[in-house]
């Protein structure tokens, strides 16, 4: 300290006061430049650039940033699915690929840790899959009796996609003349949301209840859809459902949905992120297709000098009344239409020039964008393969990874936990014998082995797909029943069967049998061909 600076300390103690903190923001405000001054702040995290000034971003906790915008996002992607195509068909298009018609189960226990013979894990095998699939194809494995399981994959698939989310309960319910009491109930994500009067001292996240931790162990779910409006619907209430028995821990309310955050609460629609690209584009379309009815419907206006006009079988009198406005009112575009119009008024023809030359470029610059941000390639997206073979297979490939990606997702997270409540009850009630399903977790996890096989992959040459099929069993990189699953979705073992009766057949006709042990040689060699120019 200096002398100037005791002086001042001792007779103007405010004033020195004030000095002592001004020069600590100084030295505040410089380490704090010198921190910022480096790595990101050049760049993505700059607060100096021209560029960077109007970035204007903000992000909270999950609950905030999607619980709270959750569900005006649902209304929206909603209204985007029922009125705009593109949208509609990017819900479809991931729908139908992942999982079509419903997942249907191929059991391959481990036989080997379960003590059993390849026959007799065949044998148990074949009896499982009877028995789930009596369960499986009646609609009485639905709390409605509306669908059948396979069905209710496909419903719930696509609430997650449309909504975000969805929940599945699964009740015990005995029915008359029915061996399984196992049935499964969707709930539409908007029904699980907080009640009007919450409870004291529960923590709820849009519907969901945490513990401590954070974790979900319940979800509040209403008795009716909250926005339903009618006279004779029930009073709107709520009910806590546990997530797992308290004493038994089986579950009791399955929630699909695949977060995008940790400690996230509810699911994102998947149109959430180009909501506003679609509705932007959509208006665009809206407008071309109205120019170009509108240009379509050219009409020829002539004007008169009579005071009084016939028009069908009315008369209008053109005076002061404001009968001129009426018969305007009247008049609309039309196909080659012709009006007469009252004196004093001339009309001009639009000319718009439509149909717009740069429209379709337009467009698929767009969907090239939304298919990005949605994973699917926009030659699937629009549906249009006018590239090469090799363009086309490469798009169909990468789409197809999105694809598996939802399958194994859907599959563990909603046919699984179900195959496996299925099959507690099964062992329960002695339809099938399971020794140890109980008394060993591993053992009941051995037991309960399942791939799950959906619709089979697109081929856009089935020749050179099955090919390559039959080369990658060749080097043992696959498997004849894999392959058959992939190629045609049907099953190998089946397949042998039929053809060995086929063949059965025409030896008894005595009917000459096609060799099929060779490739057939595809023209120009190698997978790609020598199509590669040609527009599929």
């Amino acid at each position: 300290m200096t002398m100037l600076e005791g002086l001042v300390r001792a007779l103007a103690p405010g004033f020195a006061l004030k000095r002592e903190m001004a020069r600590a923001r100084l030295d505040a405000l410089e380490r704090t430049r010198a921190f910022l001054d480096a790595g990101y702040s050049h760049h993505g995290a700059s607060r100096q650039r021209t560029s960077m000034l109007s970035w204007i971003s903000t992000s909270k906790s999950p609950d905030e940033d999607i619980g709270q915008n959750l569900g005006l996002l649902r209304e929206r992607s909603r209204d985007q699915y029922y009125g705009v195509p593109l949208a509609r068909g990017a819900v479809e298009r991931i729908a139908t690929s992942s999982v079509g018609p419903g997942l249907k189960p191929k059991f391959s226990i481990n036989r080997e840790r379960l003590g059993l013979s390849e026959a007799e894990a065949d044998a148990w095998e074949d009896h499982a899959e009877r028995e789930f699939g009596y369960w499986a194809e009646s609609k009485d494995c639905d709390s409605s009796r509306r669908c059948n399981f396979y069905e209710m994959q496909a419903l719930a698939f696509l609430g997650i996609l449309m909504n975000g989310d969805v929940f599945a309960a699964l009740p015990m319910k005995s029915l008359p003349g029915r061996l399984y009491d196992l049935r499964v109930r969707l709930i539409e994500g908007d029904r699980v949301c907080d009640p009007d009067r919450k409870p004291t001292g529960v923590r709820l996240c849009e519907g969901m209840e945490m513990d401590a931790d954070g974790v979900p162990v319940a979800a509040w779910v209403a008795n009716r859809h909250p926005k339903a409006e009618g006279l004779a619907l029930p009073r709107l209430e709520w009910a806590r459902v546990p997530l797992y028995g308290e004493q038994s821990g089986r579950r009791n309310l399955l929630h699909l949905m695949r977060p995008e955050r940790v400690d996230q609460p509810r699911g994102v629609p998947l149109l959430a992120p180009v909501l506003e690209t679609l509705k932007q584009l959509g208006r665009y379309t809206d407008a071309e297709l109205m120019a170009s009815v509108v240009n379509g419907m050219y009409s020829i206006f002539f004007e008169h000098d009579a005071k009084e006009m016939e028009v069908g079988e009315e008369s209008y009198t053109l005076d002061e009344s404001g009968a001129e406005e009426d018969l305007l009112g009247r008049v609309r575009l039309g196909y080659g239409s012709v009006f007469d119009l009252p004196p004093g008024v001339k009309a001009n023809a639009a000319a718009p020039g439509r149909p717009n030359q740069a429209f379709d470029a337009f467009v698929l610059a767009v969907c090239r964008q939304v298919g990005a941000a949605l994973g699917i390639p926009y030659e699937l997206l629009v549906l249009n393969f006018t590239s090469s073979y090799s363009a086309s297979r490469g798009a169909l490939l990468e789409a197809w990874k999105l694809f598996k990606i939802w399958r194994e997702w859907f599959a563990g997270n909603f046919c699984q936990p179900i195959l496996f409540e299925w099959l507690c009850e099964a062992v329960l009630k002695g339809r099938i014998d399971a020794p140890g399903f109980f008394e060993d977790p591993m053992a009941a996890y051995c037991y309960s082995w399942v791939d799950w096989y959906g619709p089979a992959q697109g081929q856009l040459d089935p020749l050179k797909e099955v090919n390559a099929a039959q080369k990658r069993i060749e080097i043992n990189a696959s498997s004849e029943s894999r392959e058959a699953m992939e190629l045609t979705g049907s099953e190998w073992e089946m397949n042998v069967r039929l053809r060995a009766k086929e063949e059965a057949v025409k030896k008894e006709l005595k009917l000459s049998s096609a060799g099929y042990s060779e490739p057939v040689p595809v023209p120009g060699g190698g997978e790609d061909g020598a199509e590669e120019s040609d527009g599929m």
